[in-house]
């Protein structure tokens, strides 16, 4: 994901899908995860102010880590670049539907009664940094 920039310009894309990644439950496999500070910065460079970054698990403590990072919960986390989505956009948004009932992987989750969890975020356009003096 560290390369996502090699192939994608600046706020080239519209939406960007983080689909039942995997967890890595194991605190020493946390740096593999695909929601960090670095890489929120890469999703925020490649995607356009008002486009969509959306993650769906089945896992309430990815989620939550996901929630906590977008939200700049963590060092480092770049939280002024992005605001979520409210759950009643979530609801008329025809993408967390067919993300949470098309996906051979959100087929699987329903068939075996979990719990899906959904988070949405808009790429809010650059704030104005301070001037360096």
């Amino acid at each position: 994901m560290k390369f996502l920039p090699n192939y994608f310009r600046q706020g080239q894309l519209s939406k960007i899908f983080l689909c039942f990644p995997d967890p890595h439950f194991k605190q020493r496999k946390h740096k593999a995860r695909i929601i960090s500070a670095q890489l929120n910065a890469e999703y925020a460079f490649v995607l356009r102010p008002s486009g969509f970054l959306y993650t769906i698990t089945d896992v309430e403590e990815l989620h939550q880590w996901m929630v906590k990072h977008f939200e700049g919960q963590e060092a480092g986390d770049v939280a002024e670049l992005w605001d979520r989505v409210s759950q009643d956009e979530l609801d008329q948004d025809p993408c967390v539907k067919i993300m949470s009932e098309e996906t051979e992987e959100g087929k699987k989750v329903t068939r075996n009664n979990g719990k899906k969890f959904v988070a949405v975020w808009r790429r809010k356009a650059d704030p104005e940094w301070p001037e360096l003096r």
